[in-house]
C-alpha cells in the first residue's frame, strides 16, 4: 500500500513521498476533512483568485482573454495531474531514475479507489489537493505573457511544462527526490516548486515572445483596480490552506503555519506601501496587494519552520526586493514580463527560500535546521542550491516549451489582433459593452 505521511518538524517532510507503512494505515476522518477543505481554497486561489488578480491588471481589451486563460490552464492543469502528473510526482519508482521523476506506476491515476490509502486521507484526497497546487502553479504563468500570446501557445507550452518541469520538481523535492536527498532544503508548501519554477516559465516566455508592440507609447495602466484588490483577498485566504494544509492534519504545525500566512504578507504589504509613500509620495492600492502577495509567495517555503517574528522580518525583506523587482528588475533585464510575475513570485520565492534557511535557526525562534546542516550558514547553501536546481531545470523545460508551441502554432498574435485586443481577436467577445 502506497502511503503519503505528514512529517514531523524535525524530518521537514511536510509532503513526505509514498513509502510502504510497517503499520495498517487507518483514515482518518477529520484529517480527511481538513485536507478536503484546505484543498477548495487552494482551488479558490486559481478559480476565481488569480483569474480576478490579473484580468484587473490587464487593459479592459484584453480582460477575458486573460480570463480565459487561467481557466483553461487550470482544467489543463487537473487533467494532466491525474493522467500523468501525480505519478511523475508521487509515483513509486526504483533505481537512479527514481532521484528526479515518480515513474508511470500510477499513470491514469492506476491502482488507486475508495480504499486506497496515503497516511491517514484518502488517497484521493491526495490526488486532488495536489493538483490543486499543481493548477496554481500552471494559472501564475499566464500573467507574464498576456496581451500577446496566441491561446493555443500559451495552453500548449504550459501543458508541457507540467507534465516535464512542475511534476518532476515535484518530485524532487516532496518525494525525496534529488533535491531533497542531496541539499536537505525546506520547501513547506512550494516557494521552489511553485513560484520559482512558474516565474521561470513566465520570464522564459516573455523574453521569447518579445515586448508588446504600443509598450511605452502608449498607456497600460490597470483597467479595474476592484477586480485586483478582490482577486488578492481571495488569494490571500485561500493561501491558507496552501500552507496550512501542507502539514496534511490539523495540529500546532498547521497552526504554525496559518499565522505565518497571516503575518508575513501584512509585514510585506505594509512595507510596500509605506515605500510608495516615501518614494512616490501617495500609498496605491495596487502597491498594498502586490505586496500582499510578495509576503504570500516569501512564507510559503518557510511558514512551518520560522516563528511569527521571523515570518514578520522575512515579510519586510519581501515588500523591499519584490518592490524592486517589478521595477528594478523590469528596467535591468528589458523582459516585457506583462503582469510581473518574475518581480514578484521569483524573486519573493528566493527571498523567503534563503531567509528560511536563516530564520529556521531555534536561536531565531526557528524549528531548527533539517538533516545534517547544524548552522545558519549550512542551511542557507542548501537553501540557494535547491533554487538554482530549480532555476535550471525549469528554464531548460520553458524553452523546449515554448519553442515547441512556436513551432506547432506560433507564438504571438499580429499586431493588428494586438492593437484590437484579444478579447475580440482571440474569443469573439468583449469584457465590456460600452
Amino acid at each position: 500500500m502506497r502511503v503519503t505521511k505528514s512529517a514531523m518538524l524535525a524530518s521537514a517532510l511536510a509532503f513526505a513521498p509514498a513509502v510502504l507503512a510497517e503499520e495498517e494505515a487507518v483514515l482518518d476522518k477529520a484529517d480527511n476533512g481538513f485536507i478536503l477543505m484546505s484543498a477548495m481554497l487552494v482551488l479558490l486561489m486559481s478559480i476565481p483568485g488569480i483569474g480576478l488578480f490579473y484580468g484587473g491588471l490587464t487593459r479592459s481589451k484584453n480582460v477575458l482573454s486573460t480570463m480565459e486563460q487561467c481557466l483553461a490552464v487550470f482544467c489543463i492543469a487537473i487533467l494532466l495531474w491525474a493522467i500523468v502528473g501525480y505519478s511523475f510526482a508521487f509515483g513509486p519508482v526504483d533505481g537512479t531514475l527514481g532521484n528526479f521523476f515518480g515513474g508511470f506506476g500510477t499513470m491514469f491515476l492506476a491502482g488507486i479507489d475508495l480504499n486506497s490509502l496515503s497516511g491517514s486521507l484518502s488517497e484521493y484526497t491526495w490526488v486532488i489537493f495536489q493538483g490543486a497546487f499543481c493548477a496554481i502553479s500552471a494559472c501564475l504563468i499566464v500573467g507574464a505573457t498576456v496581451e500577446r500570446v496566441k491561446f493555443s501557445a500559451v495552453l500548449i507550452a504550459i501543458a508541457i511544462w507540467i507534465c516535464l518541469s512542475y511534476a518532476p520538481l515535484a518530485h524532487q523535492v516532496w518525494g525525496g527526490g534529488f533535491i531533497d536527498s542531496t541539499f536537505m532544503s525546506y520547501d513547506f508548501a512550494g516557494g521552489t516548486v511553485v513560484h520559482v519554477n512558474a516565474a521561470v516559465c513566465g520570464l522564459t516566455g516573455a523574453f521569447m515572445l518579445g515586448r508588446r508592440h504600443d509598450l511605452g507609447r502608449v498607456a497600460m495602466a490597470p483597467h479595474n483596480l476592484g477586480l485586483t484588490y478582490v482577486g488578492a483577498c481571495l488569494l490571500w485566504i485561500g493561501w491558507l490552506g496552501f500552507n496550512a494544509g501542507s502539514e496534511l492534519l490539523a495540529d500546532g504545525v498547521s497552526a504554525l503555519a496559518f499565522i505565518n500566512t497571516v503575518l508575513c504578507p501584512a509585514a510585506a504589504a505594509m512595507t510596500w506601501m509605506a515605500s510608495e509613500w516615501i518614494i512616490f509620495k501617495k500609498p496605491s492600492t495596487l502597491g498594498t496587494a502586490s505586496g500582499v502577495l510578495a509576503g504570500l509567495v516569501a512564507i510559503t517555503p518557510a511558514c512551518a519552520f520560522v516563528g511569527p517574528m521571523g515570518a514578520i522580518v522575512i515579510g519586510i525583506a519581501a515588500g523591499l526586493a519584490c518592490l524592486w523587482g517589478v521595477h528594478g528588475f523590469k528596467k535591468l533585464t528589458k523582459v516585457d514580463d506583462s503582469l510581473d510575475v518574475f518581480g514578484v513570485h521569483g524573486i519573493g520565492a528566493i527571498v523567503g527560500g534563503i531567509l528560511t534557511g536563516v530564520f529556521c535557526d531555534p536561536a531565531l525562534g526557528g524549528t531548527g535546521f533539517k538533516g545534517d546542516w547544524t548552522s545558519i550558514a549550512g542551511q542557507v547553501y542548501g537553501q540557494t542550491m535547491s533554487l538554482v536546481v530549480a532555476i535550471v531545470w525549469s528554464l531548460v523545460v520553458s524553452v523546449i516549451a515554448f519553442k515547441l508551441a512556436s513551432v506547432l502554432v506560433g507564438l504571438r498574435v499580429t499586431q493588428d489582433e494586438e492593437s484590437e485586443g484579444l478579447d475580440l481577436a482571440s474569443h469573439g467577445e468583449r469584457g465590456y459593452n460600452l
